[in-house]
């Protein structure tokens, strides 16, 4: 029986397992890739769970990037500082930043004049002064080949060539004061040459606004990009060259950032914890359809990643014994409806109802970004591990609350 098989007896599926020693090595290689003097915030959405995010902050390098008012209350259950805290999204309500400001949140991404407008409005009302980091969305890039996440019309960001015409309006927001810009131009880069190209388009672009149109940059958020598996088997991606090449690009266009002039800042979020999960699916039944064969799990879109419902992460794959004869099958879900689908047409053992499946690198964008309501079947477990301990075991749990009628 293997480590894996035991906790899905002892626990059932479908249930993560997330290993905390996976989530200090990959924290330990990206904070070694990066310059010493670079900050990491840690993109809590894609994995909020406190003992994750908490292995994730470590020693404090480490900071969080929220966007809501629950990652927030993860963020501050992991341990984080809200004073380091980058709170970012394109819809920042008023009851939210009310929250936030209250719970020491002094730093907002900025995704337009409205948006400063409405931090500003809140942050006089505390009797503060919140720091604004443009988010700039950049009209040219570098890399060709990566999810792109700038340069086109987009409710993220503030487009750059609108920029000369609106810094004066943004540096007088009450409340508020410039403090930086923030990029974040494109996500799981193909390669370190696209990686590193981005980077360099990034901090030249940034040089060029604080240099053309004085603003200010006291951060400097660069972005991230840094590429992990998702939901199949294989490793993060390494980046020999990228700490020399992000030093001699800043050092040619910013030559005190060594001592925080500006301050510069990376972003990850499913290299830090992708490779840490792994999520266990027991095998409901094996069906063959016209020549097609479906292994039915008691997990799917409910369980894992409810954005491969939309066809965009698919396909997972399984983890496989090099000695174990394989078949091809669909690897589909128990909800009733046909988008319930984790993987067309893959590799996978022989199977028969009651065994176990293994799905590899799925540490990230779990059942947070899952359909976890739909159909009303329970959240999976989460069991958190340190090699072979048991640290705790939860599950996600939901309700409807009333209130009074109006």
């Amino acid at each position: 029986m293997t480590w894996y098989t035991e906790l899905a007896e002892r626990y059932g599926t479908p249930l993560y397992v997330y290993d905390l020693d996976r989530v200090a090595a990959a924290r330990r290689d990206l904070l070694a890739t990066l310059p010493d003097e670079v900050d990491l915030f840690y993109a809590v959405k894609a994995n909020p769970h406190p003992e994750v995010a908490r292995a994730v902050r470590g020693d404090g390098r480490v900071r969080a990037e929220i966007s809501s008012t629950g990652e927030l209350a993860a963020a501050l259950a992991a341990g984080f500082d809200p004073a380091g805290c980058l709170y970012t999204g394109p819809g920042k309500t008023t009851g939210e930043l009310h929250e936030a400001i209250e719970r020491g949140v002094r730093t907002f991404s900025v995704e337009s004049l409205g948006d400063l407008r409405r931090i500003g409005a809140v942050a006089s009302r505390h009797g503060v002064v919140a720091d604004g980091v443009l988010r700039i969305n950049s009209a040219s890039a570098r890399a060709t080949t990566s999810i792109r996440m700038t340069g086109a019309p987009s409710q993220f960001g503030i487009d750059s060539e609108t920029l000369p015409a609106l810094l004066g309006e943004l540096s007088s927001v009450p409340g508020t004061r410039i403090a930086g810009a923030h990029f974040f131009p494109l996500s799981n880069a193909k390669d370190e040459a696209s990686l590193t190209a981005e980077f360099q388009h990034t901090i030249s672009l940034a040089a060029q606004l604080h240099e053309e149109l004085g603003l200010p940059l006291r951060l400097l958020d660069i972005g991230g990009g840094f590429s992990a598996p998702y939901a199949v088997p294989g490793s993060r991606a390494e980046y020999e060259k990228l700490r020399v090449e992000l030093e001699n690009e800043l050092d040619t266009y910013f030559s005190g950032w060594r001592q925080g002039g500006p301050r510069i800042a990376c972003e990850s979020g499913r290299y830090l914890v992708g490779d840490s999960g792994t999520l266990l699916c027991g095998v409901v039944n094996v069906k063959e359809s016209r020549g097609r064969r479906f292994v039915i799990l008691d997990g799917g879109i409910n369980t894992f990643g409810g954005m491969s419902g939309l066809g965009r992460l698919l396909p997972a794959a399984v983890r496989l014994d090099g000695e174990t004869p394989t078949e091809t099958a669909s690897l589909v879900g128990p909800l009733c409806t046909p988008g319930d689908v984790l993987g067309r047409e893959v590799e996978v053992p022989a199977l028969r109802t009651g065994d176990v499946l293994e799905i590899p690198n799925a540490g990230a964008y779990g059942p947070t970004a899952s359909l976890l309501a739909f159909l009303g079947r329970p959240a999976p477990a989460e069991v958190v591990v340190r090699g072979t301990e048991v640290v705790s075991v939860s599950r996600l749990e939901y309700h409807r609350s009333y209130g009074e009628p109006a």
